[in-house]
């Protein structure tokens, strides 16, 4: 994709400085089709991601990972075409260059002051659950028991006296028919009296045609009080694309034997707390507020989406949850990835991400993208903090990605017809040179 990306923007162009800009900008817009094509998007090893831990990724808070991506390599184009040209071009393009330094610089000074939401002056008091075991195991060849069993050994780590608000189990770590009726929920429901904690657990259900996976909440009294369906699914991983004709090619589909049904609400869970009191484990919710915290979740690959964890911003999420599980990966390539992921969704929203893997990485995100006491690969553990609750929007979050994709494609479109118009003007000082030479000389240049 970036081959013919880069292969059209040479064509859009004619000057050096317009190559740069056009290729530039299509690297962006490659990586946004990323995001949408093939099979709903694979946005995996973007320039947005290899930025998160830097001090440039707090210009995401204003337009976001494409608009990241495309600054970047702005800055990055201005550099070497002063770089590798020097000497050899004129002022124009040296003012060009320069003139693109200077807005990637104006837009991280912007950054810097723009709106990224606020404490609410609450607080929820939030255990991360990490089961631990080995990585690298498929599903269809492991024992959903074994999963299990880790994540409620992990969570009898914690006790009634560590004052728990929400237990957050990461996803797929209960694989059930039903879980209303199951064995599981029941001792879930039995955690959760002992802490007086509510718990938000991964469930993976039999459906029609298929499985859903869910983040579930999971009252104190053992109810079933809040859901959210993931709606962003894993092609090849939880359904795959095609099935039919890769099965006559020989391809191994029948390790994902059913396909997961994507859900269709918003991206939001409700965690009910207690107003003014400890009643719902110590929860600091003053007399005005709400009895309901709404939690943003983006499970799993959803967080490598910006929309869907802005998606429960945009509903009311005062912490974004991220719920994932990497266990059938080995290495922490694509774990790391999804920090990364996770720290660019904190910043663009302006919350707290709370991260938790079954086998790793789980980790507290801090709204600028800090990551805070991380659990390693593989370790069974658990991890506590009092999470403050925020409010108010970031820019990216109330306009979204497509004010930059507008912008990116109109600055194609000023190139090309710059370009149309330097070769116009081209061809008639030649035509000129020619109609000179052959009043001179009686020769004509051109035919």
């Amino acid at each position: 994709m970036h081959a013919v990306g880069a292969s059209i923007a040479v064509r859009l162009s004619r000057s050096l400085s317009q190559r740069v800009i056009a290729r530039v900008t299509m690297l962006a817009l490659v990586e946004a089709a990323r995001h949408f094509w093939p099979f709903g998007g694979v946005p995996l090893a973007s320039l947005a991601l290899g930025l998160a831990d830097t001090r440039l990724a707090q210009l995401a808070r204003v337009v976001g990972p494409l608009g990241l991506s495309w600054w970047v390599a702005v800055f990055g184009g201005a550099l070497a075409l002063l770089w590798l040209k020097k000497g050899e071009f004129g002022w124009r393009t040296r003012h060009v260059a320069l003139s693109m330094i200077a807005i990637v610089v104006l837009m991280q000074l912007l950054a810097a002051v723009a709106p990224r939401g606020s404490e609410t002056g609450d607080t929820l008091r939030v255990a991360l659950v990490q089961g631990g075991g080995p990585q690298g195991v498929l599903a269809i060849n492991s024992n959903p028991r074994d999963v299990f069993d880790r994540h409620v050994t992990a969570t009898q780590l914690l006790t009634p006296r560590d004052d728990i608000d929400l237990v957050v189990w990461p996803e797929n770590v209960i694989d059930v028919a039903q879980f209303a009726d199951s064995t599981a929920r029941k001792t879930v429901a039995r955690e959760a009296k002992r802490l007086g904690a509510i718990f938000a657990v991964g469930v993976t259900e039999d459906a029609q045609n298929g499985f859903t996976n869910a983040q579930i909440v999971v009252d104190v009294d053992g109810t079933i009080i809040s859901r959210y369906d993931k709606v962003r699914r894993v092609p090849y991983g939880e359904y795959i694309p095609l099935r039919s004709f890769l099965r006559a090619l020989g391809a191994p589909v029948d390790r994902v034997p059913r396909d997961a049904v994507a859900g269709r609400e918003r991206a939001i869970i409700e965690v009910p707390v207690a107003a003014g009191d400890d009643a719902a484990g110590g929860a600091t919710v003053d007399d005005t507020a709400s009895e309901t915290v709404r939690l943003a979740v983006a499970i799993s690959w959803e967080v490598f989406f910006a929309p869907r964890a802005n998606d429960g911003v945009a509903a009311g999420g005062q912490i974004v949850l991220n719920p994932t599980n990497g266990s059938s990966y080995t290495g922490e390539i694509l774990q790391r990835q999804q920090i990364a992921a996770s720290s660019l969704r904190a910043i663009e929203t302006g919350r707290f991400v709370a991260q938790v893997a079954t086998t790793g990485f789980s980790a507290f995100i801090t709204p600028d993208g800090n990551v805070l006491e991380q659990i390693a690969i593989g370790k069974s553990a658990v991890v506590i903090r009092e999470v403050p609750l925020r409010k108010g929007r970031t820019w990216y979050s109330r306009l979204g990605d497509l004010p930059t994709i507008v912008l990116m494609l109109a600055v194609l479109v000023f190139v090309a017809l710059r370009s149309r118009t330097s070769a116009r003007n081209q061809d008639e000082s030649l035509q000129a040179l020619s109609d000179v030479v052959e009043g001179l000389v009686g020769t004509k240049l051109l035919e």
